[in-house]
């Protein structure tokens, strides 16, 4: 068992056991990453069995998401106090339970909180992960292997999720896409608790619990504004939240800058490379996370892929992940971090612009390029990000570097799916015009493309084929929309991220 950082010394060589260590983290981890996504194809069969509302079905989607980025910033604190292997195992026994209470669902409102269970096991767990991993690889290039291996098991996580869901599905339920969880946490915890060092920090006072409450419900109430927001014709109380969300946020700020110990040096942020990794990880995870969720239900609804088919024709998005995040290591040490951020998110850039661009109707060859496009860019940029928030600070911090590059991951997938996913909605339902349908079903049919689908099996005939004919034309033209604006985001964030990283810069061996 390797020895807690306050009793080695500076001659102590690295653990033996840390690629087995690696292997465990790395288990938990995909499975978390896979949670974000697994349901992107289960959810035309979820629709089905449980009929959620449209509002419902996004939150079903993203409340993981949410809480997961509400929260990483006091998991991650707790674990530098309270142990990181201690929260890890807790964490990932909630998700355990958590994976059982959404698989026995036979509501949206067990189902969501299911999830929101979920995404607490989660934020307990990823912030765990890649601090032990700053703990226990203390050399600088293989930490940075091993972040590119972090990297690729959660962005291949990500990417496979619809995969996994969709064999589950197609071959079970919706249901097994929570119970496949329940083997793997029972395994991995028994393999944590025999494996997995302790590490907290030396001489760490108690955790701030008025900025543990500023951060969560000031990122949760940002995230609602926005959400909400993005439907279009926001209530006040929407704009209020949002405004709400800002000002506790700033203020959590101006609370960390007045505490010696505080949950999260926001100081860090005045550093260029640090800010722009952080931003990268944001914006370029909320482009890809809507990315994934909407292409999931374009092969399944557009193209009447079974859920397998669908999950299966998002494999290359990764495999190039795999490929970008093993290759990222080996590319900043040549190259510096700066070229390989602007490699990954013009490849993403690239991507959308692939897809906004595409003649409609679009094609699946098409896509396929897209999501390549997508999975390298992510799996560049994302590890070149952690690892320069993993190394900007002293390893009796490292749960802040792991929880301001989760948050950046999850609340940018949870976010993207909100934000975009609501602006896609709007332009769908835009066109959804001319359609011989009255009342309720017209709502129905212009509220989705899953509802268009239900209500065109219901009337049948004539009438039923013109209401999918439209539905699948609204759909690309509103995917058209939401790449164009995918692709401005990711522009933006590429020449912020070459303003502020200078070139040349090289990830250290931290503090």
């Amino acid at each position: 068992m390797a020895r807690a950082p306050e009793e080695s010394g500076p001659g102590d060589g690295p653990d033996p056991g840390r690629w087995a260590m690696l292997s465990v983290l790395c288990a938990s981890l995909l499975l978390v990453a896979m949670d974000a996504t697994i349901l992107n194809v289960a959810l035309p069969s979820l629709i089905d069995d449980l009929r959620p509302g449209p509002l419902e079905q996004l939150w079903i989607i993203d409340i993981y998401g949410l809480i997961l980025g509400g929260l990483l910033v006091t998991t991650g604190a707790v674990g530098d106090r309270w142990g990181r292997k201690r929260l890890f195992l807790l964490g990932f026994v909630l998700f355990g339970v958590a994976s059982v209470l959404a698989a026995t669902a036979h509501s949206s409102l067990q189902l969501i909180g299911g999830r929101v269970l979920l995404g607490l096991g989660g934020a307990m767990v990823m912030p765990s992960t890649l601090s032990l991993i700053r703990n226990i690889f203390t050399n600088a290039r293989e930490r940075a292997l091993a972040i590119g291996v972090w990297a690729a098991v959660a962005g291949a996580g990500a990417c496979v999720g619809p995969l996994v869901g969709g064999f589950l599905v197609e071959h079970f339920a919706w249901q097994a896409a929570f119970w496949v969880n329940v083997p793997v946490v029972v395994v991995t915890v028994a393999a944590g608790v025999r494996l997995l060092p302790e590490y907290r920090a030396p001489q760490a006072g108690g955790l701030d619990w008025p900025g543990a409450a500023l951060s969560v419900v000031g990122i949760v109430a940002l995230a609602w504004g926005i959400k909400h927001i993005a439907k279009g014709s926001p209530h006040p109380s929407d704009v209020g939240a949002l405004v709400l969300g800002v000002a506790l946020i700033a203020l959590f700020a101006w609370h960390q800058l007045r505490l010696d110990d505080p949950l999260l040096d926001v100081r860090l942020f005045r550093e260029g490379p640090f800010l722009a990794a952080a931003l990268a990880t944001l914006l370029a995870m909320l482009a890809v996370g809507a990315a994934l969720f909407l292409i999931s239900l374009w092969l399944q609804y557009v193209h009447g892929y079974s859920p397998a088919e669908a999950g299966l024709r998002t494999l290359p998005s990764a495999l190039a992940m795999l490929a970008g995040s093993l290759s990222s290591p080996w590319l900043m040490h040549h190259a510096g971090v700066r070229a390989v951020l602007a490699a990954g998110l013009g490849a993403l850039a690239g991507g959308f612009l692939l897809l906004a661009l595409a003649p409609e109707p679009v094609t699946y060859p098409v896509v396929a390029v897209v999501l390549a496009g997508i999975g390298l860019g992510d799996g560049l940029a994302i590890t070149a990000s952690a690892s320069v928030l993993v190394s900007a600070v002293p390893a009796e911090r490292a749960g802040q570097a792991g929880a301001v590059s989760e948050t950046a991951y999850e609340l940018g997938v949870g976010l993207g799916v909100a934000l975009l996913g609501s602006i896609h909605a709007a332009v769908f339902s835009g066109h959804m015009t001319g359609l011989p349908l009255r009342g309720h079903d017209l709502g129905t049919a212009r509220g989705s493309v899953g509802g268009a689908a239900e209500v065109a099996r219901r009337v049948g005939g004539d009438t039923g084929r013109r209401v999918l004919e439209a539905s699948r034309a609204a759909f690309d033209q509103a995917l058209t929309t939401t790449a164009y604006v995918s692709a401005g985001i990711v522009v933006a964030v590429t020449l912020l991220t070459v303003f502020m990283v200078p070139r040349g810069f090289k990830v250290t061996g931290g503090h």
